[in-house]
């Protein structure tokens, strides 16, 4: 019976972060983190961190491999599978209503200047994230350096319209993350 709640809980905490945060993923995560961490305490933060590695280093939407991760470790392969369709369920929903009326729905006014508040509102949701989970960071030298070259390289990569894919930073702080800390590991056991 405490499964079947916490699936339950799982479905409309989904929900309800899928019916109020536009803009993508990247928005959804403070929020996901608020509920997850804070709210219901199924998680830690150093948690919250490793989801966001595996969500972005696995095929398909950071907010829909995080709603089911964060399902299968709360509540096993129905707690993955409710977390999900509560994340996705709203998003359906909306799409397929604007889907029905898309060229009358975009000539209003009002709606397009909606979408131009929300885009302003999204940005500001993706630097909190970035934010958030920054300061909440192992901050070391290594880690550091990362982050910094990584935002500038970014910066330059959207300046000059560069075409340089976000997998290739994955990539590249996977073999530096492995080298750096594999290194610090067998030094300090002696192999080296």
């Amino acid at each position: 019976m405490e499964k079947l709640t916490r699936i339950k809980t799982l479905f409309f905490t989904f929900l309800k972060i899928g019916l109020f945060t536009f803009g993508g993923g990247y928005a959804m995560i403070p929020l996901i983190q608020s509920e997850i961490t804070e709210r219901h305490k199924w998680m830690t933060t150093e948690d919250i961190f490793n989801i966001i590695v595996i969500a972005e280093s696995t095929p398909g939407p950071i907010s829909v491999n995080s709603a089911t991760y964060v399902g299968y470790k709360v509540a096993g392969f129905w707690g993955a599978l409710f977390a999900t369709l509560g994340l996705i369920t709203p998003s359906f929903i909306i799409i397929y209503i604007i889907s029905l009326f898309l060229d009358k729905f975009l000539a209003i006014t009002i709606v397009n200047n909606a979408f131009l508040g929300i885009q302003a509102a999204v940005a500001i949701l993706i630097i909190d994230a970035g934010i958030t989970l920054g300061k909440k960071m192992q901050r070391n030298f290594f880690s550091i350096f990362i982050l910094l070259i990584a935002f500038t390289a970014q910066i330059l990569i959207n300046v000059f319209e560069w075409n340089f894919s976000s997998i290739y930073f994955i990539i590249i702080g996977l073999t530096l993350g492995l080298l750096f800390y594999g290194l610090i590991n067998n030094t300090k056991r002696g192999v080296i």
